[in-house]
């Protein structure tokens, strides 16, 4: 598969231009001539099934207070990224940069490769596994997907549930996968589900 042209006016520096940018610290450097290949769909909420407030955004920079809320003592010290974040409302943020490795999948495998998060972009949708998303999600989703792959030769779309069966089960089963399907007008054989 030929690499995408870049396109400095969308993407700088592995940021792109239609995401709020909060820069987390919990990144590192993708292994040499790693191909960044997959995309990761994640779900998460703080607390879980909570919607609408900052705390994934302080989870993602470290700045968590962890005493806030009980649940938060069962994730205390944890140090852990995403590239993107979606909200209920579809508002976009970005945390690291494509061009880097963040902290989101853990152990993983996909397609007989370990550590995805070394060739892939993970994105988290705000919600709970078994949980419908929303409209504006899908949709910001979709355009985001689109554009990462003009920048990256990303061949595959998984979940986290795909990438770490039994382990974790996000987005979960109320993800429509059809809808991003459809909406990207790709192959059934380039996604997880």
């Amino acid at each position: 598969m030929k690499a995408p042209t870049p396109d400095a006016a969308v993407w700088r520096d592995g940021w792109y231009a239609f995401a709020r940018r909060l820069a987390s610290p919990n990144f590192g450097p993708r292994p040499e001539g790693a191909a960044i290949e997959l995309v990761v769909v994640h779900s998460i909420s703080l607390p879980p099934g909570v919607y609408g407030g900052d705390e994934v955004q302080q989870l993602f920079t470290n700045t968590l207070d962890w005493d806030a809320h009980p649940y938060f003592q069962a994730i205390r010290g944890m140090q852990v990224s995403a590239h993107f974040y979606v909200r209920r409302g579809g508002e976009l943020w970005q945390f690291v940069s494509c061009d880097d490795r963040a902290w989101h999948a853990g152990a993983s495998s996909w397609c007989g490769r370990g550590n995805c998060n070394d060739y892939s972009i993970g994105i988290e949708l705000e919600g709970l596994e078994h949980e419908a998303f929303e409209p504006a999600q899908y949709e910001t989703l979709a355009g985001l997907c689109a554009a990462i792959v003009q920048q990256y030769p990303i061949t595959h779309i998984a979940g986290h549930e795909h990438i770490a069966p039994g382990r974790k089960q996000d987005p979960g089963s109320q993800f429509d996968w059809a809808l991003l399907r459809d909406s990207l007008g790709w192959p059934a054989e380039r996604f997880g589900a």
